[in-house]
């Protein structure tokens, strides 16, 4: 699965990380994390950080979400 974070670089950007790593264990699924810095967000048309895409899709946007949430975003994204 390919994954992006945009505003990986600030610290709500980094507990997304840190969360993702835990259910992707949790998961025993790859999840192959694109970092992309703050500076590139306009490239994305994103007005608020963090965001994750998946697939090219804007799943989250401004707000960290918990390892539950992310687990049903994956689990809806994989289906």
């Amino acid at each position: 699965m390919r994954l992006k974070i945009i505003g990986s670089d600030c610290s709500n950007g980094m507990k997304i990380i840190k969360n993702l790593r835990k259910v992707e264990k949790e998961l025993d699924m790859k999840i192959d994390v694109e970092q992309v810095p703050i500076s590139k967000k306009d490239k994305y048309n994103i007005k608020v950080i963090p965001t994750i895409i998946v697939n090219d899709k804007k799943v989250t946007e401004g707000f960290v979400p918990s390892e539950r949430e992310l687990i049903k975003i994956l689990k809806e994204e994989t289906a």
